[in-house]
């Protein structure tokens, strides 16, 4: 039986996939695994029996990452899940900062009372025309998941896209147009895009790349969209762009005291993965992936331990090592349990970084001697009895 807490609230429709052999509590010092959204988590008290932290969603920063990897402590994200509802509203943001719409309707609130309303907007609305979207050039920073739908949907409203990310994976390469322009220097889309939009996640490599000098190599009146974490953008810089008419609208999903309200920002309440689909999607994500793993180890959309599936186990005993990505680890291990005279029937070692993650299928149970001297190897942060 494993028991799991919802730290924020967690759409039903996930929750309702988890089978009898889970229970939820609300004390979290019980948990197994934990499902979270946005909760902040840095500064908890991780319980010991901690086993998952699974994120309804894309973003982790609300999580310890490290510390979780060094506990041993695997965390999931829902990548995909979310992608469709971000993908529609990064398409309205850019048809409402090409055309003034949310200025027009301003304006139409503000006038609301006047009798000849008709005619005086024939006279204004010319203010509030703006431009159209077919045959300008967008620019998108990150082909993941939302990137590649974004880059699709763009090019079949008549844009030229072009599409800059060093790490595009496989899955994403193969549901990218093929019309879309890959390019290998991002200073290209800054030099020729008339919007640009970012999609990459929060790291210390992106924090601000949006920044006076990127602002600077892009063209006399550009949009620039950001749909993915506010820190991305040096919002000040992004302001002193706006004033200087270089940058002629910032559209975001992050409010916050910087741009609220400010001109030429068009700020949306943290919208984008907000809609009933996106979130029913992230929970039976999370659920799925959070049960794969507490039942049989196996590890898929982990943010801090490596891709790692063995399948269900039909072996009598599996058992998954958190370890440091260091030379003989598995030497040791297989040593260990040679010597007691137990024999391994499968085995699977995969790395990430500094941390490594090891299952092993083995014919007869490992008694907690065994699991004990495993956990005593130095580098080891962590042996679970899976089965």
């Amino acid at each position: 039986m494993f028991k799991y807490n919802c730290l924020n609230p967690i759409a039903q429709i996930g929750l309702e996939k988890f089978s009898d052999n889970y229970i939820k509590t609300e004390d979290i010092n019980e948990a197994d695994g934990i499902l979270v959204r946005s909760a902040a988590m840095h500064d908890m008290e991780l319980p010991e029996q901690l086993l998952a932290i699974a994120r309804a969603g894309a973003g982790v920063n609300n999580i310890p990452l490290e510390k979780c990897a060094e506990k041993g402590i695997v965390v999931f994200n829902t990548p995909g899940a979310n992608a469709n509802g971000v993908k529609e509203l990064v398409i309205a943001g850019m048809l409402l900062a090409s055309r003034d719409i949310v200025g027009g309707i301003n304006w139409v609130l503000e006038n609301k009372a006047d009798e000849n309303i008709a005619k005086t907007a024939e006279k204004v609305k010319k203010n509030f025309a703006g431009t159209e979207i077919q045959d300008k050039k967008l620019g998108i920073i990150g082909l993941g998941a939302i990137g590649v739908k974004v880059a699709n949907v763009a090019k079949h409203l008549g844009m030229e896209v072009y599409g800059y990310d060093p790490y595009v994976s496989v899955d994403a390469a193969w549901n990218l147009s093929r019309d879309v322009k890959h390019v290998l220097d991002v200073d290209e889309i800054y030099a020729n895009c008339d919007i640009i939009t970012v999609h990459v996640p929060l790291m210390d490599a992106t924090r601000g790349m949006i920044n006076e000098e990127a602002i600077g190599k892009m063209k006399d009146g550009v949009i620039i969209m950001n749909f993915a974490r506010d820190l991305l953008a040096d919002e000040k810089a992004v302001l002193a762009g706006i004033k200087a008419g270089k940058v002629r609208k910032y559209m975001t999903d992050f409010p916050n005291p910087t741009t609220a309200g400010q001109e030429g920002c068009v700020v949306i309440p943290h919208l984008g993965a907000s809609t009933e689909e996106s979130e029913d999607n992230c929970a039976k994500m999370a659920v799925k992936e959070m049960m794969e793993y507490l039942e049989n180890g196996n590890i898929i959309n982990s943010v801090n331990y490596p891709k790692c599936d063995m399948g269900v186990c039909t072996q009598v005993g599996r058992i998954a090592i958190f370890h440091k990505n260091i030379a003989n680890m598995i030497t040791k291990f297989t040593a260990l349990i040679g010597d007691t005279g137990i024999n391994i029937t499968d085995m699977m070692n995969k790395s990430r970084g500094e941390v490594a993650y090891t299952m092993m299928d083995v014919e007869a149970p490992l008694d907690k001697n065994i699991i004990d001297k495993l956990a005593s190897i130095d580098g080891v942060f962590r042996v679970r009895v899976v089965k």
